[in-house]
């Protein structure tokens, strides 16, 4: 019997890049979701990234993000390193520019490999890398009248 290791199913995908975005309308849970989506994997891991009704001990009342024309390409540089590091069967990765209000959804990404731990490493090192290396940058406006913005890099 072959080691479960020799199967296709537990290597990555020939092209699991599926989705990456720069959006000015709302995300969607379920695009990415269903972006994701291989019968090889056994684990899929989620991030949502919302807009919080706080930063820094002051109220947040709306924020908006912008960001630098390269942006999107510099999503898929780093969705490359991560399908070279893991065992990625696809992953996707959206972000929103434009006025947000506290809720909404800001950053989606996922990853699907063959299993969840795989899963959850890429995952987090593509999100903590979009949020440390691409150039999106956030303008906070606060309850009390008073702004900032923030360097996503």
């Amino acid at each position: 019997m072959a080691s479960t290791n020799d199967h296709p199913g537990e290597r990555a995908a020939e092209d699991p890049v599926k989705l990456i975005g720069i959006r000015d309308t709302p995300l969607s849970l379920d695009e990415v979701f269903r972006a994701v989506g291989d019968d090889a994997a056994g684990g899929t891991a989620l991030f949502v990234g919302t807009v919080r009704n706080h930063d820094g001990g002051a109220d947040v009342d709306t924020l908006g993000y912008s960001c630098h024309p390269t942006a999107e390409a510099e999503i898929r540089r780093i969705a490359e390193k991560v399908v070279a590091e893991f065992p990625v069967r696809a992953l996707a990765a959206v972000h929103r520019v434009g006025d947000l209000a506290v809720g909404d959804l800001a950053v989606v990404v996922a990853v699907s490999c063959p299993h969840r731990g795989e899963a959850f490493e890429a995952c987090r090192k593509l999100i903590d890398d979009l949020k440390h290396e691409v150039p999106i940058w956030k303008h906070q406006r606060f309850s009390d009248g008073t702004e900032e913005w923030v360097g996503a890099c």
